[in-house]
């Protein structure tokens, strides 16, 4: 354990250093921030998702089935205040589970109003929650918290904030290369759900180490720890998120509770008449480093595999281009396509590349044709009007890449549909 004298400077230092908060909006630090007792609680923007959204989800299309012998007749019964307590009290949690009002305000709305996306959560729950517990175990942070993108992203992987947060744990591009997540045109890795779960458990694990009250930290991962640290001070130096809780910002203000109400939905989800959507199992999956570059569409057609399948197993691919010449990167498919794969060995390289993989490595400028005397450039004859013949084996690609042009100006050119040649015919260049 760190001492209390050194503890002080550490947690200083650490506050400089971490960033913004993973998912929020940046604060005014003179903003002056106001509760009443009936004032109207803010519902975390992750739960606002329209359930037809997530059951888009490729994972949820696949794999998730209508309801099995539960019944859900709509109704919601209510409890005495003591139910609440004690059914929140027997949770196995580390972290303090309070029951009051506005606990109860977010669950009411998690068990009425949303109660068919919650049915759909549930059914995600089962690909996801693996993935959450083995990263939290890794860093040992309590394991309640797999319920935190429950409040963040509605367990959606393709989740966007309208603050620009991505994925399942609502990573800001500042936040998540701070954590080691790569975020560049072609690749982001916020919407790994592997890699971004790993980065959010390290980061909860930071705020832990300042903080030393687990619900401080998740106030923290909502809006960040400098206003945390600001309510605390505004508050006279209590470190208790109920003490503080006047002085944080609105919605962090409704976030503890929504994620303590969360905790009790998906725990007690039964006792409310809500049906978690079936699950079949997926398909087991596997990984293969792919070291050139790749495009999606070779996948497809070499592995017999589906464009979505492909996209949803391998999210953090932004443009269909696997950059493998950058460096290494992961592919994952389930294991009879990652076994087509090694079969076809090279070709799926090959495969259409002159079409798919149209980046240009070295380019020549062109010359401008300069008329004098009735002479046209150095060659005396005018570029437009070159042709090539065809030889046997020749490709569009080929031709192209000899002539220093591309197969969709040759086809253009030449009024050529799909790459069909033949050997002898002249194409203009």
């Amino acid at each position: 354990m760190i001492k209390n004298k050194i503890y002080t400077t550490v947690a200083c230092l650490a506050l400089a250093l971490l960033p913004y908060p993973v998912n929020a909006q940046i604060f005014d630090e003179d903003e002056e921030t106001s509760v009443t007792q009936d004032e109207e609680i803010t519902m975390p923007q992750g739960m606002e998702y329209e359930m037809d959204q997530l059951l888009q989800e490729w994972n949820n299309k696949s794999y998730l089935i209508p309801e099995g012998d539960c019944t859900d007749n709509g109704e919601n019964p209510e409890f005495p205040r003591e139910t609440y307590i004690q059914r929140l009290q027997r949770l196995p949690n580390v972290m303090e589970m309070p029951y009051n009002d506005v606990v109860r305000k977010f669950i009411d709305r998690y068990t009425g109003r949303l109660r068919r996306t919650v049915s759909i959560i549930l059914g995600a729950s089962n690909f996801y929650t693996p993935i959450f517990e083995e990263a939290l175990e890794a860093y040992q942070v309590p394991l309640e918290l797999k319920y935190l993108p429950v409040i963040e992203s509605a367990l959606n992987p393709n989740a966007v904030s309208r603050a620009g947060a991505v994925g399942l744990w609502q990573f800001m591009i500042t936040t998540g290369k701070q954590y080691g997540l790569e975020v560049t045109s072609l690749i982001d890795e916020r919407r790994d759900p592997i890699k971004s779960s790993y980065a959010a458990a390290r980061y909860l694990k930071d705020l832990y180490g300042i903080f030393g009250d687990w619900t401080l930290v998740i106030a923290a991962y909502n809006c960040g720890p400098n206003n945390v640290r600001k309510a605390i001070s505004r508050a006279g130096e209590v470190k208790d998120y109920w003490q503080i809780y006047p002085y944080l910002p609105a919605e962090t203000r409704g976030y503890v509770p929504a994620f303590i109400a969360a905790n009790y939905v998906m725990n007690y989800y039964c006792e409310h008449n809500i049906c978690p959507a079936g699950t079949v199992l997926p398909a087991s999956t596997d990984t293969i480093t792919i070291t050139r570059n790749l495009h999606r569409d070779q996948i497809i057609a070499m592995c017999n595999v589906r464009g979505e399948e492909v996209d949803a197993l391998n999210p953090q691919y932004r443009t269909g281009l696997i950059p493998g010449d950058s460096h290494d990167c992961t592919l994952r498919l389930t294991t009879p396509a990652i076994a087509a794969f090694i079969a076809a060995g090279d070709s799926i390289y090959r495969f259409h590349a002159d079409e798919l993989l149209t980046t240009r490595r070295e380019v020549e400028i062109a010359q401008a044709q300069v008329s004098s005397k009735g002479r046209r450039g150095r060659s005396g004859r005018s570029s437009s009007g070159r042709t090539v013949t065809v030889r046997r084996g020749d490709t569009l690609g080929a031709i192209a890449k000899r002539h220093h042009t591309t197969v969709s100006a040759l086809r253009k050119k030449n009024g050529i549909r799909g790459n069909n040649i033949r050997a002898g015919q002249k194409i203009r260049l």
